[in-house]
């Protein structure tokens, strides 16, 4: 049976191979020489880093043993938050240890609150992407407890707990434990019992995502018109990066709400303003899809119609060439189950309030100190530029300035918008199902084995 990181190493694979099959002869020299380079410059990484150990470094300590069978098992439910700004995605990946889930389970090895992963019956809520953050992730996994009896123990079989001589009646501090051994960035912000059924996958009735964005000279009011006709069951394969080599066929998905609005009182477009997407379950890169559609319409690029036009499959089968948003902005904000009472230990929630606090002090002095730059750059503008003939250059200068959003989607922003339905398209799924079908022949036949 194939990991998920085993099957995300394979999807990229695929994908690689599949465009590399659409490259002239001569980019295909230009892509070896590129990566011949980068293979040079990863040699000489490994060579400094093999001549020069740092000697400075102290040797890891071997763990002593211990004795997992003097302690019964409990399934919780954790809830975590995370900056994912710096990181390479929730999931844990093999090429990489720069992801929330590498340090999540080294941190519960290290305190033995969990023998291994693979005993440890974890399941995660959400899977976010390279860069995007959450605020509401959940999981739930079976940790080592003190108790004896209560909501989510387990019994071991060949256990011994009830001959320990420590506490059988205070429960373990779970989130005080592990976020000692966790990066700054993320943090574990409560947890709970959870009866043995509860899955933080499965249990979960529907996720909230928010998205943050300067209000620039984007028009608010069309693109909350145009999210609300997202709102229902459809078919959303014009708005997300079809998965179809992890045989994800079906897009189908529901949408419970969506809602945009300004966050501060803020003038000239230097407004936060945040869209609020809340469903059952999502797809890949739906939400920045989305938000790439609707800043077109907020630019006055599209019309709001043109999710109408989107969402209709048998019109539009495939899915027109556009840039998705960024990662940046995107937060998974709540993750909602029935019935769960999370435990925020006292001291701990005061922490992460004054650890939260300081890094909103630390961004906030250097947003300001930029706003400061762009308010002294405005002035010297009028100085410059105080007489009447001026007055269009001037115009043209502080329209430029209503820009704060336009990277949110793509970096250099083209003269003339092209309309979205007179693009060129991505594979119809039916396309891209028979193009996988073939590569996987093609593969078996290679393999010597006969198709």
């Amino acid at each position: 049976m194939e990991t998920t990181t085993t099957k995300q190493k394979k999807r990229k694979l695929e994908e690689t191979a599949e465009s590399l099959e659409t490259f002239t002869r001569e980019q295909l020299i230009n892509r070896v020489g590129q990566l011949e380079k980068h293979v040079d410059q990863l040699r000489n990484i490994i060579s400094k880093n093999t001549q020069e150990p740092n000697l400075s470094k102290k040797a890891n300590k071997k763990q002593r043993p211990f004795d997992f069978k003097r302690f019964n098992t409990r399934h919780v439910a954790l809830r975590i938050a995370y900056l994912g700004w710096d990181y390479q995605g929730f999931v844990v990946q093999e090429d990489t240890e720069k992801t929330v889930e590498h340090y999540l389970f080294d941190a519960l090895l290290r305190s033995r609150l969990i023998e291994s992963r693979e005993t440890s019956n974890y399941h995660r809520c959400g899977r976010t992407d390279k860069g995007v953050s959450a605020f509401g992730q959940v999981i739930s996994i079976d940790l080592r407890s003190n108790l004896l009896t209560g909501i989510g123990v387990k019994v071991r079989e060949d256990g011994t707990a009830h001959l320990r001589d420590s506490d059988k009646e205070t429960e373990i501090r779970y989130a005080y434990i592990i976020n000692k051994l966790l990066p700054p960035e993320i943090r574990v912000l409560a947890w709970t019992p959870v009866t043995d059924s509860f899955s933080a996958r499965f249990s979960c009735n529907q996720r909230m995502y928010k998205y943050y964005f300067p209000k620039g000279d984007l028009d608010t009011t069309l693109m909350l018109d145009a999210s609300k006709k997202l709102i229902g069951e459809h078919d959303f394969r014009n708005f997300c990066k079809m998965d179809v080599n992890n045989g994800v066929v079906k897009y189908d998905r529901r949408i419970i709400s969506t809602d945009i609005r300004i966050l501060d009182s803020n003038e000239n477009g230097y407004q936060m303003c945040e869209f609020t997407v809340v469903g059952q379950a999502f797809l890949w890169h739906q939400i920045r899809c989305i938000v790439a559609i609707l800043f077109y319409v907020g630019q006055g690029k599209e019309d709001p119609s043109v999710v109408d036009d989107l969402l209709d499959i048998d019109k539009h089968p495939r899915k027109p060439q556009y840039t998705m948003a960024s990662d940046l902005p995107l937060v998974l904000y709540d993750c909602q189950f029935d019935d769960l009472e999370w435990i925020y230990e006292a001291d701990v929630h005061n922490y992460n309030l004054s650890h939260l606090q300081q890094l909103w002090a630390q961004y906030s002095i250097k947003a300001t100190t930029i706003k400061s730059m762009l308010d002294s750059l405005t002035r010297q503008n009028t100085v410059l530029l105080p007489t009447q003939e001026h007055d269009d250059v001037r115009a043209s200068i502080k329209e430029d300035v209503l820009m704060q959003s336009s990277w949110i989607t793509e970096a250099k922003q083209p003269k003339i918008h092209q309309p979205l339905l007179s693009r060129q398209t991505c594979e119809s799924l039916e396309e891209k199902i028979e193009s996988v079908s073939k590569r996987k022949n093609r593969t078996l036949t290679k393999g010597g084995v006969n198709v």
